[in-house]
C-alpha cells in the first residue's frame, strides 16, 4: 500500500544547494569587491539567489530579529511598569506620615522624620535608596518597604530602559512589574541574538537560543545559511584556515571557467578582428564538424556520417562506397604560441568597471589556454608604477593599486618580454589591456614617476622611453596587440605610434565588450580554418 506523508507548508525553508551553484554566487560576488573574505562574507550576508534555489542569508536573519524587536515595540507601553511601583512607593509613604502623625514623640523627631519625607527625589529608585536607611515607624509600611526594596536593581534596569528607549514603545497593552522585566529579558536576549549573528562568526550563535525566539524554521534559514560555507568547502573550492578563506587550485580554475563562459555568452557570430596566422603548424580534426569530400581533402573520413550517405544513396548490401559518399571532418592548422597578456592595475583602472572587466579577460585566457592549448605558455603581468607576474592562483584576487597609481608600461613591456625569452617559440606576442597613456618609467635601474602636463595631456619623457620599449620588443620579432578602454585624442596618438613602430594592432572597445574583443581575435589569430 502506498503511503503519502504530509506536512505544514513551510513557504521560507530552502532547497538543499550544490557546491557549484554555491560557488557561482560567490565568483559573482568576487567581481564586485576582488577580494576572497569581502565576498565569503557578502555570501553569508546575503545568502544564494538562483533562480528557484534560495537560502537566506544572515541579513534576512537579522531582519527578522529586528522584526520581533519592533514587535515588542509596538505592542506594549512600559510607562505603566513604572507607574505602578510609583504607586507602591507613594502608598508607603502616605501610611508612614498618617503614622507619624499619630506617634506621641516630641515635636521635634515627628517633623524631622517629616522633612525627610517631603525632600525624597521623584525619581522612584532614588527615593527607595534614600529611604533604605529610614527607620519605619510603620511596622506594614516598613515590610512593604522592604519587598519594593528587593526590586530595586530590577526597577533601575526598568528606568534605564525607559530612558534609552521609551520613546519607541508605542503601544496599548500595559504592562506590570514582572511582565515589563520578562519583556526585557526578550528584548535583550533579542539583542543578544543580534549582535551574535552580526559578528558573523555562525559557530559562536547560540541555536537554542534562535529557535527558541525566532521559531523553528528560522533555525533551518540559519542552518541553510551555515550549509554555504561547508558546501564550498566539501566542494574543494574554499578552504579555512580559521582567521582567512584562501581559494584551492579547483576554485581558480572554476573561476577562469565561469569567466570564460560569461564572456562566449556575449559572443556574437561576427567575428570581429579576424585575420590570417602568419605561420602553420600541426592540423588538428573538428570532430563537432563534417562536410562532403572535395579533391584534395585529407581523408579524415567521418566513418558514420559516410555510412549513413551510402544506405541513403544505394541502400544495398553489402555497402558500395562512392567519392561522393564520403564525408571528412574539418580540419584546423594550428600555431604553438607563447603570450603574455599585460594588465593595467592603475587606479584609474578602477573607474566604469574597467579592472573587472580586464580581470575577467584574464581568467578566461588563462582557462582557454590551459583547456584547449595547454601546450602553450600564457604568462600574466600586471603593471601600475612597476611591473610584476601574477601566477594564476593570485589573479582571482588581483585589484588595481591605489598606493602606486602610476601607469608604467614600459616596466610591463621589459618583464613581459624577459618571460617571452624563457619560452622559445615561432609565435610570440603581447595583449595589453590598458586605459590610459604612461605616466612611469625606468631609466638604468632608476623608477621615474611623472604626472602630465595638463589633464588630457601627455608625460613626454614616460611615453618616450615606452615607445623606446616598444622598439626593443619589435626587433625580438614580438608582436603588441593593444585594447585600449579610452579613445581619447591624445591617447590614441600615442597608441598609433606604439602600433606603427610593431606594426601590431590597436582596438578601442568599452569594458562591456573587451572580452569580445579579445577572444575572438586570439582564437582567430591562432587558427585558420581550412
Amino acid at each position: 500500500m502506498r503511503k503519502i506523508r504530509y506536512s505544514r507548508w513551510n513557504d521560507g525553508a530552502s532547497e538543499e544547494v550544490g557546491a557549484d551553484s554555491v560557488f557561482q554566487q560567490l565568483n559573482d560576488y568576487m567581481s564586485d569587491t576582488g577580494d576572497l573574505q569581502q565576498a565569503m562574507r557578502r555570501l553569508m550576508q546575503r545568502g544564494l539567489k538562483d533562480g528557484e534555489k534560495q537560502v537566506k542569508g544572515v541579513e534576512d536573519l537579522l531582519s527578522q530579529v529586528a522584526r520581533e524587536m519592533r514587535k515588542l515595540y509596538e505592542r506594549y507601553r512600559l510607562q505603566s511598569a513604572l507607574d505602578e511601583v510609583r504607586e507602591a512607593l507613594d502608598e508607603i509613604v502616605d501610611r508612614e506620615r498618617r503614622t507619624l502623625d499619630r506617634r506621641d514623640r516630641t515635636k521635634s523627631e515627628i517633623e524631622e522624620k517629616q522633612k525627610f519625607l517631603d525632600r525624597l527625589p521623584g525619581k522612584s529608585s532614588e527615593a527607595i535608596e534614600k529611604l533604605a536607611g529610614y527607620q519605619f515607624e510603620d511596622a506594614e509600611a516598613g515590610s512593604q518597604f522592604q519587598e519594593l526594596l528587593s526590586k530595586l536593581d530590577r526597577l533601575k534596569r526598568l528606568e534605564a530602559s525607559a530612558r534609552r528607549e521609551g520613546n519607541l514603545f508605542r503601544g496599548q497593552t500595559p504592562l506590570d512589574f514582572d511582565q515589563a522585566q520578562e519583556m526585557l529579558d526578550q528584548l535583550e536576549a533579542l539583542r543578544r541574538l543580534e549582535s551574535q549573528l552580526s559578528s558573523m562568526k555562525l559557530d559562536q550563535v547560540d541555536q537554542e537560543l534562535l529557535e527558541q525566539l525566532l521559531g523553528k524554521d528560522v533555525l533551518e534559514d540559519f542552518k541553510g545559511v551555515a550549509r554555504l560555507e561547508s558546501a564550498l568547502e566539501e566542494g574543494g573550492y574554499v578552504l579555512n584556515r580559521g582567521d582567512h578563506f584562501e581559494l584551492t587550485p579547483r576554485g581558480v580554475r572554476r573561476i577562469g571557467q565561469l569567466a570564460l563562459r560569461d564572456i562566449y555568452l556575449q559572443l556574437r557570430r561576427d567575428a570581429l578582428g579576424r585575420h590570417p596566422v602568419r605561420r602553420r603548424g600541426s592540423q588538428e580534426m573538428m570532430t563537432e564538424q563534417s562536410r562532403p569530400y572535395a579533391y584534395g581533402d585529407a581523408l579524415h573520413l567521418n566513418i558514420i556520417q559516410t555510412l549513413k550517405n551510402a544506405l541513403f544513396n544505394g541502400g544495398t548490401v553489402p555497402l558500395r562506397l562512392t567519392p561522393k559518399d564520403f564525408t571528412v571532418y574539418d580540419a584546423e592548422h594550428s600555431t604553438r604560441a607563447a603570450t603574455v597578456l599585460l594588465l593595467d592595475m592603475s587606479w584609474s583602472m578602477s573607474w566604469d568597471g574597467r579592472f573587472a572587466a580586464a580581470k575577467k579577460v584574464a581568467l578566461a585566457m588563462d582557462t582557454l589556454m590551459r583547456s584547449l592549448h595547454p601546450r602553450d605558455y600564457f604568462g600574466i603581468v600586471g603593471f601600475f608604477t612597476r611591473a610584476i607576474e601574477l601566477k594564476p592562483k593570485d589573479l582571482p584576487e588581483a585589484t588595481w593599486n591605489m598606493g602606486d597609481p602610476f601607469t608604467n608600461l614600459q616596466d610591463g613591456l621589459h618583464l613581459a618580454a624577459e618571460l617571452l625569452d624563457k619560452r622559445p617559440s615561432p609565435n610570440q606576442q603581447m595583449i595589453v589591456i590598458t586605459d590610459g597613456q604612461p605616466t612611469a618609467y625606468c631609466r638604468q635601474g632608476r623608477l621615474y614617476c611623472e604626472w602630465p602636463l595638463s589633464f588630457g595631456g601627455i608625460s613626454q619623457r614616460a611615453a618616450e622611453e615606452t615607445l623606446r620599449e616598444a622598439e626593443r620588443v619589435t626587433r625580438r620579432g614580438i608582436t603588441i596587440n593593444t585594447f585600449m578602454l579610452d579613445d581619447s585624442p591624445v591617447l590614441k596618438g600615442f597608441v598609433d605610434e606604439l602600433t606603427k613602430i610593431n606594426r601590431g594592432r590597436a582596438f578601442y572597445t568599452r569594458p562591456d565588450r573587451l572580452g569580445e574583443y579579445l577572444l575572438i581575435d586570439y582564437v582567430s589569430h591562432r587558427r585558420k580554418r581550412v
